[in-house]
This record gives structure tokens, sequence and C-alpha cells, in this order.
């Protein structure tokens, strides 16, 4: 595995954490983070085509990734990347399956949501977590038909430099995040549909024959 296909898939993990946090946080909000997270509340399920470009501090696309996404409230959680390496990351909030079907292998995990966070404070109603880590502020693109939040590390030792989240009607649109040396990955979100029937038997995984299990679950 490349160093950006493992960042990918670590980042792609981490997403599990969006769908165990859209109610809205308890304690103090200011008025930007309340704005956030009124955007994600009243979603049980999300499904969606994603668009995931590497882009390089010159410009050029480093690799460009077509995923599919579907999310469900509160323990589902289905990431397979169609092109150009397939490989599927899906778990039921217990037990996690990377199938690398190139390789005819596939490793089970158990799943630990705390080891995950940065898409928990990218897209989750948490804003009481969020605004302890990032600086956020908002505004509207020129059609006015857009939210933009920009998230900024507090921490000047991050490797992040700016987070921006944009929604369109109301919608998630994309996320976007800007290294400190120059990188950048975005997730486009197309095709998106909020609360779609989802069918629990799609966020786990059934083993084909003759492909090599690597278990590396605890087994309790």
């Amino acid at each position: 595995m490349t160093l950006n296909q493992g960042f990918f898939r670590a980042l792609a993990i981490s997403l599990l954490t969006v769908q165990c946090s859209f109610s809205i946080a308890q304690g103090a909000q200011d008025t930007t983070d309340q704005t956030l997270d009124d955007l994600l509340q009243n979603i049980d399920t999300l499904s969606a085509e994603v668009l995931q470009l590497i882009i390089e501090s010159d410009g050029g696309v480093l690799e460009e990734s077509r995923i599919q996404m579907h999310i469900k409230r509160p323990n589902g959680f289905y990431w397979e990347t169609l092109d150009p390496f397939p490989e599927l990351v899906v778990t039921d909030g217990a037990t996690l399956w990377n199938y690398q079907p190139d390789l005819e292998q596939v490793v089970l995990e158990d799943w630990d949501s705390s080891r995950s966070e940065l898409a928990a404070k990218l897209l989750s109603g948490d804003t009481e977590g969020l605004h302890e880590d990032y600086a956020v502020s908002s505004g509207n693109d020129d059609d006015d038909q857009s939210d933009v939040f920009d998230l900024t590390p507090i921490a000047s030792d991050s490797v992040y430099e700016v987070i921006k989240i944009i929604f369109i009607r109301s919608e998630l649109q994309s996320i976007r995040v800007s290294n400190k040396n120059g990188q950048r990955t975005v997730w486009e979100f197309q095709q998106l549909q909020r609360n779609p029937s989802l069918d629990e038997n799609l966020f786990s995984f059934d083993i084909p024959d003759g492909i090599e299990v690597i278990d590396n679950t605890s087994g309790v």
C-alpha cells in the first residue's frame, strides 16, 4: 500500500464517526457552530457517490478515486473504492472488514471509534469538541446558495492548514483538506441521498471462498 493509499484509507475509516454524532451537542455553542450542527442533524442514513482528488502543491492531480459511500446511524459504514484501486472498508460498528480484491485478502479488525477523530470534528454535530481544536468561521459564495465553513487548527503543530466544508442548498457538497506542505485532499459528494432505506446486511461482509483472511480481532 502506497503512502497516499494508506492516508486515504485512514480518512475513509475515520468517516465512520459521522453517523453516531448528528444530534446537537450539549453545552454552549457559538452561532457558527450551531449553524454547522443544524446542517448535519436529522440524518439517519446517507448515501453518496464520492469523487476523491489528491492534489499536489503545484496543482497537479496526483490521484483521482471514485467511491460509493453509505452510512447508517448509529453503527453502519460502507466505503467502496471503485476506481482506480478496488477496495472495500465496511463495518457494523463492532467488526471492521477491509477487503482488497486485487490482493485476494480481507483483514478483520475490532472497531474502535476513538482511534479516528478527524471526520468527527469535520462533520458531526459535536461542535463542543470541534471548537476545542479548530477555529470555525463561515460565509457564503457569490450565489448565496452555499454555506462555507473554514476550520483552522488551533495547534501550531497540526499538519493541516485549513479544512473547508461546503454545503449547497443545505446539502453537503464537498470537504477540502489543505495540508501545510501544500498538498490538498478533496471529497466531492455527488448523487447524495439523505435518509434512503438501507439494509442492515449492507454493513457486514460475507467473505468469498478462496480469499485469504487476516484476523486481527480480539475474539471477544
